[in-house]
């Protein structure tokens, strides 16, 4: 072992130490060198033994490893792994200060029994005026005539895509931490913001029949109360509680609670998902879905 190395194996057993007492998984190499810099002193490590150095101590001489994070058409992202690392954190750290949505909360909040295979990175854009344009029949139809708008901003790790999501701002309205696997902790949208997430992007949770499952699965764990206090809070353009009570509706959830949505007022025809083609129309949420649904 080269000099400088070996006088970081005398600190090994306390660096490891340190390391498996954290809940934290995934370090960037600036991470990693913040961690030598706070701890220097402690393990008694030589001012000539810099990041780089550090780093390669650790994926010798210990349980860190190197992973990659891949893309096509953007940088791929090196990371290092102590032990085992739940692919969400992994994504988590390509965004900081993002959390997990859609379709990804979704799975995590055990609302569908499918293990996705994309994984949703939120992060807010700065704030922005709201439009003050009058939402028309003639505006909305045309807002809701072609596909819904995706992400192309793509990465791959392991069996997962990563999707990185520039969301609205909304101070990060309704996220919490919960625990993973791996025992890290990761953000993530609650149960009521993410039902209220995947009726606006549908496609973001596999589409309009997916998002029913988790409404049905999510039927004994949402308070109403907080579904329209966030909905209101998030102050879409759109009538987007109109999806939402139909989706619950159709769920079957009690009247009373549907209900609750209605009392939010119905003045425009609405659209369930995008570019439906073959449509039906129900009079009670004034709303347009796909046929057969």
């Amino acid at each position: 072992m080269p000099r400088k190395l070996a006088r970081l194996s005398l600190a090994g057993p306390t660096i490891s130490k340190f390391f498996e007492e954290s809940s934290r998984h995934v370090y960037t190499r600036d991470a990693l060198g913040d961690v030598l810099a706070r701890n220097r002193a402690i393990w008694n490590i030589p001012d000539y033994v810099q990041t780089d150095k550090f780093i390669e101590f650790l994926a010798t001489e210990s349980e860190l490893s190197v992973v990659q994070v891949t893309s096509e058409h953007y940088r791929s992202a090196t990371r290092y792994v102590w032990r085992r690392a739940s692919p969400f954190a992994v994504a988590l750290s390509l965004r900081p200060g993002a959390y997990l949505s859609h379709g990804t909360a979704v799975f995590l909040h055990g609302l569908t029994e499918q293990i996705p295979s994309f994984i949703y990175v939120n992060k807010e854009q700065t704030p922005k005026l709201r439009s003050a344009s009058a939402v028309t029949p003639e505006s909305l139809a045309r807002a809701f005539s072609g596909q819904q708008r995706k992400s192309q901003y793509s990465f791959s790790y392991e069996n997962s895509t990563i999707i990185l999501l520039s969301g609205k701002s909304t101070g990060r309205l309704e996220v919490g931490p919960v625990s993973v696997d791996t025992g890290e902790t990761v953000d993530l949208t609650r149960v009521e913001r993410t039902l209220i997430d995947i009726a606006v992007r549908p496609d973001y949770a596999g589409g309009i029949y997916q998002v029913l499952e988790a409404y049905r699965a999510a039927k004994d764990r949402v308070s109403v109360n907080t579904l329209i206090a966030t909905l209101k809070k998030l102050d879409y353009v759109y009538p987007y509680h109109q999806a939402i009570g139909f989706y619950m509706e159709r769920a079957g959830y009690d009247v009373s609670r549907t209900n609750r949505l209605l009392k939010l007022g119905i003045s425009l025809d609405f659209y369930l998902t995008y570019g439906i083609k073959d449509r039906e129309y129900d009079p009670k949420w004034h709303l347009f879905f796909p046929k057969g649904f």
